[in-house]
């Protein structure tokens, strides 16, 4: 196994290839793709379909072993083969060898899609969560944790219609279906629904489902089959049931931390490394709040640069943003977004949306994270100035605000309690984002507004 956190594919490829005697520019023309997707299966950029695995092996000859370990290198296991139908897997990625923890998560994915064994129903599950929380990794690592519950599991790119109608049309390709060419592509969607409809054992991942709302028309109607969605948004109505995807526990968050920084093996238990070692990450993953992007950027520096943790954790408290927005040149194909940048859309996405939702982020970026009571705002709506203080007045707009901002899940709201809640790491990204006048401004409407909410307090001298 490599160690770039997938298997070695490009490398299996790459051999096999030098060893035929064939040119990436002649396998990519009689596999049917442009030379630098060659380039790129080799460098290990992005994984091939299953079809195009399939054409490899014939041009290249390869049987027995080297079939198997060809096939190993591609899916991380040696697919089983189906004598009543072909077996098809598309996830573009490899498993990745440094995720940890989610047990509990993973196995009540698992039962929530298992639970209601009707035949001819489909069973659909929301992974939901703030952008770089982990639910694209977990996602992943059920599709392999799970694949041979599965006789067919298809993953498909869910961000934008766009995306969602090529994915289709690529399905119909490999599923060979009738028609596969026909120019209105939302006839070759629909085909890609009756198989669905018509077949069972099947897993299909719709990953960035942002907007559930797009969905409609893609999803099946029946068949016995499960959906897995992975979202920010924390509301998806009737297209599936949610599961929140929490930031990791801080026994996890280390073993991550360390793992990713390679100062703790994959296998090895976290006491095989030292007390200090083991405080100093702890200290790290604090600050980091148990973010599992976060977590695999700081790894990711701490390798590259080859600084000790207590180095990080310094420059960590002078030039946090900076960190969050830096591309490490070891990021993973996988993801390859950094924390600063994992955001940036939805910050842009909730100021086009609504400017009032944007202003009480950046209101709730000066207090507390884990415990903000609305009264705060709505009683200090006279202090919030001129665009969300009309709107924390009035209750209708209030509400639409927090909706917005928990279509990113940017915020979490206690209903009851009449609480907000945030990631501690995104108050850091929106407050060091703003200039130090905005800074001062929105530090002074917090201090104003919640001396009217809470007039009565004293303290003890």
């Amino acid at each position: 196994m490599s160690d770039s956190g997938t298997y070695p594919f490009g490398d299996e490829l790459r051999q096999f290839r030098v060893r035929s005697g064939t040119s990436q520019q002649e396998l990519a023309k009689r596999v049917g793709v442009h030379r630098n997707t060659v380039g790129g299966w080799e460098r290990g950029d992005y994984l091939p379909a299953h079809a195009d695995v399939l054409k490899l092996i014939d041009i290249l000859r390869l049987e027995g072993e080297d079939k198997n370990e060809f096939l190993r290198s591609r899916y991380g296991f040696l697919p089983v083969e189906s004598p009543q139908a072909s077996s098809f897997w598309n996830v573009p990625f490899g498993r990745n060898r440094f995720f940890t923890g989610r047990t509990q998560l993973l196995s009540t994915l698992h039962s929530q899609l298992t639970q209601n064994l009707r035949a001819g129903l489909t069973q659909s599950q929301a992974l939901t969560g703030l952008g770089g929380i982990g639910k694209t990794q977990t996602a992943i690592e059920y599709a392999y944790r799970y694949r041979d519950a599965y006789h067919t599991i298809f993953w498909v790119r869910a961000a934008n219609l766009e995306t969602l109608v090529a994915d289709f049309v690529a399905l119909a390709h490999l599923l060979e279906l009738p028609g596969r060419d026909v120019q209105d592509q939302m006839l070759v969607v629909a085909a890609v629904k009756r198989w669905l409809e018509q077949h069972g054992s099947w897993l299909l991942i719709l990953d960035n489902a942002d907007e559930p709302g797009l969905l409609t028309d893609f999803l099946p109607t029946e068949g016995a089959g499960h959906i897995v969605l992975t979202t920010r948004a924390q509301a998806t109505g009737r297209i599936a049931s949610s599961l929140s995807v929490e930031k990791m526990g801080v026994a996890e968050s280390i073993r991550l931390l360390l793992r990713r920084a390679k100062l703790l093996g994959v296998d090895e238990p976290l006491d095989s490394v030292s007390q200090v070692v083991r405080t100093q990450a702890r200290h790290i993953v604090q600050a980091l709040d148990g973010l599992p992007l976060a977590l695999d950027q700081a790894g990711a520096y701490i390798e590259e640069i080859g600084c000790s943790l207590s180095d990080y954790l310094t420059l960590y408290k002078q030039r946090r943003l900076d960190l969050f927005k830096r591309q490490s040149s070891l990021v993973s194909a996988d993801y390859p977004h950094t924390v600063a940048s994992t955001w940036a859309l939805s910050f842009e996405r909730v100021e086009q949306a609504n400017p009032a939702a944007a202003e009480l982020l950046r209101l709730c970026a000066f207090l507390d994270p884990d415990a903000i009571p609305e009264v705060i705002i709505t009683e200090g709506s006279d202090h919030l100035g001129p665009v969300l203080g009309p709107v924390a007045a009035d209750p209708l707009l209030f509400n639409e605000a927090i909706q917005t901002l928990r279509r990113y899940s940017l915020v979490k709201r206690d209903p009851e309690a009449k609480l907000l809640n945030l990631h501690r790491l995104v108050q850091v990204v929106v407050r060091d984002g703003l200039d130090l006048e905005t800074q001062r401004q929105w530090a002074e409407r917090t201090i104003r507004a919640v001396s009217q909410a809470f007039p009565e307090v004293s303290f003890a001298t």
